[in-house]
């Protein structure tokens, strides 16, 4: 059987590709994945920020006027069906106008109107006028899910927070339907001066890093502060009758209501098509419980046998189709559980909002011109922002987090090598790189441990605490791509820390008194299924960070994403590989199994729809 995991000495050879097939870094390391930091102005390593950049696009770029086309990168996996999910065909002179109108100008004020950014669900365009006046229009790509409920809900999120002192751009106007002169949705919103924390974050010292994630966790603090009447998204009151014919639930002066769940994960796909009670919530179990409900709906009118759509992790399940029906007895658990995983403490069941993706493509900075300190100016991307419990928000942000490292893992300090001064060039990126992304994770931490309010009283309960009830929240409602281990894992967790997860949630638990008489487990499994499970997951690791450390020198992410200047190299690189793992197989079948099991290459997405 093809086994990833055993090419894992291959990956020196990586290291050492022909130098026809070299980037062309000039460094002693050509394929480092620190050296793309250097190279390419909208470059970060994961986790400091994800591709979905707002300001820089890739160098070697379509032109300008190219706008309805995705041009900021290509792919290497399915590349056809990723620009169609990008290509948006819109009115430019009309937009042009309404863009203008909606701060009291003309079109005959427009100066020029270029592409500004594209993300990874929407297209941006800088509009500059003949005064030197700057706005910025948003246009959603064909694949974001839900437009309308989405579009409606971040921009009365914006207003909201906004009101209460945020550093939020200003919306001018939006529509959250097509049925306008410009043919598209659309969001106008003011241009914040300053530029973002990854273009940046390479120079920072630890002194900018600490001012940047207290500034972060202060304004987390502030926005969970504010309690809100129920769970779901936040709507202007008149938007949502327009849209689902009632108020939804209201709030002060009515200007805001909150209704349904605009995350992607409730609409996605053919899940738009459901009939599912999608919010507002009105208790915390209809939170938890919800989108579970959700999925299961999905999987029992949609779901089919299929392989995990993430190849690398198929060996896994030994390269066979993996049952919706699995996933459902795993999903009918944690519907079992979700009651039991609320806290008693009333403060940490309080209804909050939160931003959902954090990290440092959408924080923007300047320096202040008398202490030359960095000041956020801006706080973006506020779509898929949802009103969930308190408890369901804890946690450091994806974008700053750097688990399973030790030095992070443990709080310490973090300091640059010793011996950092006699690295070579490649070696000094590689070990800032590290030092920068503990940091961040550092910072956060400490800073919102100082920070008076509720992250910091959620953080007090030990980190697998609140990590295991997110995680199985956040597992038992993502649209399910073929994986049944996820979920199942952390279910397992739950049961076999059951007393001390219930001592935790007990009204007044907080002796943690072993004597003290608690509610059995609602869920079970038989012994020799958690054993093995338990093993194919550490197998599943292993193989993962094989796969992860590889793919460091192919593409960016899991859809293959790549710099436009890059693409002939990166293609080349996947193909050399493979071709390096095939002559590595030792029969037939494996050399079957990795033609078709390839991760780098097209695969056919219906089955996933």
């Amino acid at each position: 059987m093809y086994r990833p995991s055993s090419f894992v000495g291959l990956i020196p050879n990586l290291r050492t590709i022909p130098v026809s097939l070299r980037f062309r870094f000039n460094l002693s390391n050509p394929l480092s994945p620190a050296s793309w930091l250097a190279q390419s102005s909208c470059s970060t390593s994961s986790p400091i920020s994800t591709i979905a950049r707002w300001r820089g696009l890739s160098t070697n770029a379509k032109p300008d006027h190219d706008l309805f086309d995705y041009t900021s990168g290509r792919w290497i996996i399915n590349e056809p069906l990723r620009m169609a999910e990008r290509r948006r065909v819109f009115n430019v002179d009309e937009l042009r106008r309404l863009a203008a109108e909606s701060v009291g100008r003309s079109s005959e004020d427009v100066l020029s109107f270029s592409k500004l950014a594209e993300g990874g669900f929407n297209r941006s365009f800088l509009v500059t006028m003949h005064d030197g006046f700057q706005m910025v229009a948003r246009i959603p790509y064909p694949k974001m899910a839900p437009k309308s409920y989405g579009i409606a809900s971040e921009v009365a999120t914006m207003d909201f927070l906004r009101e209460t002192g945020l550093p939020i751009p200003k919306v001018f106007g939006y529509s959250y339907a097509p049925n306008n002169a410009a043919e598209t949705e659309y969001i106008f919103m003011e241009y914040v001066q300053g530029t973002t924390v990854a273009k940046i974050w390479s120079e920072l010292d630890e002194a900018d890093i600490h001012s940047i994630m207290r500034q972060v966790t202060t304004f987390e603090a502030l926005m969970m502060s504010i309690k809100l009447p129920a769970g779901g998204s936040l709507y202007y009151t008149h938007d949502l009758k327009n849209l689902t014919g009632t108020a939804g639930i209201p709030l002060g002066d009515s200007k805001f209501s909150v209704g349904p769940d605009a995350r992607t994960c409730m609409w996605e796909k053919k899940r738009s098509q459901l009939d599912v009670d999608r919010g507002p919530y009105k208790s915390v179990e209809a939170a938890l419980v919800q989108p579970a409900l959700k999925e299961k709906a999905y999987l029992q009118q949609f779901g089919r046998p299929v392989l995990p759509y993430d190849r690398t992790k198929r060996e896994g399940c030994q390269y066979q189709e993996q049952s919706p029906s699995a996933h459902i007895e795993n999903l009918e658990r944690y519907l079992l559980l979700a009651p039991s995983l609320v806290p008693s403490k009333p403060s940490l069941r309080d209804f909050v909002l939160c931003h959902q993706d954090l990290n440092t493509s959408n924080i923007i900075v300047s320096r202040s011109s008398d202490s030359s300190t960095l000041r956020i100016t801006g706080l973006l991307d506020w779509q898929n922002t949802a009103i969930l419990p308190a408890f369901l928000h804890v946690g450091v942000p994806h974008g700053f987090q750097n688990w399973n490292d030790p030095v992070s893992d443990e709080l310490s300090q973090p300091s640059l090598p010793e011996n950092f001064d006699d690295m070579d060039e490649a070696a000094q990126m590689e070990a800032k790189s590290l030092y920068i992304r503990r940091l961040l994770h550092f910072h956060y931490v400490v800073c919102t441990i100082r920070c008076d309010g509720l992250h910091r009283e959620l953080m007090e309960d030990p980190i697998w605490v609140w990590s295991l009830r997110y995680q199985l929240f956040d597992y038992a409602g993502e649209p399910w791509s073929g994986e049944i281990l996820p979920l199942k894992v952390h279910l397992i967790q739950a049961v076999e820390k059951w007393d001390e997860l219930r001592r935790l949630s007990e009204p007044g638990d907080s002796s943690g008194d072993p004597s003290a008489t608690l509610e059995p487990c609602p869920i079970s499994f038989e012994e020799e299924d958690m054993k093995d499970t338990k093993k194919l997951d550490s197998d599943q690791d292993e193989v993962s960070r094989t796969w992860a450390e590889v793919r460091e020198y192919i593409c960016r992410d899991v859809e293959g994403w790549v710099p436009n200047e890059h693409y002939e190299e990166h293609l080349a690189r996947s193909r050399y590989l493979k071709e390096q793992i095939l002559e590595a197989a030792e029969t037939e079948q494996e050399r079957a199994e990795i033609e078709e099991h390839y991760p780098f290459e097209d695969m056919d997405e219906e089955p996933y729809q």
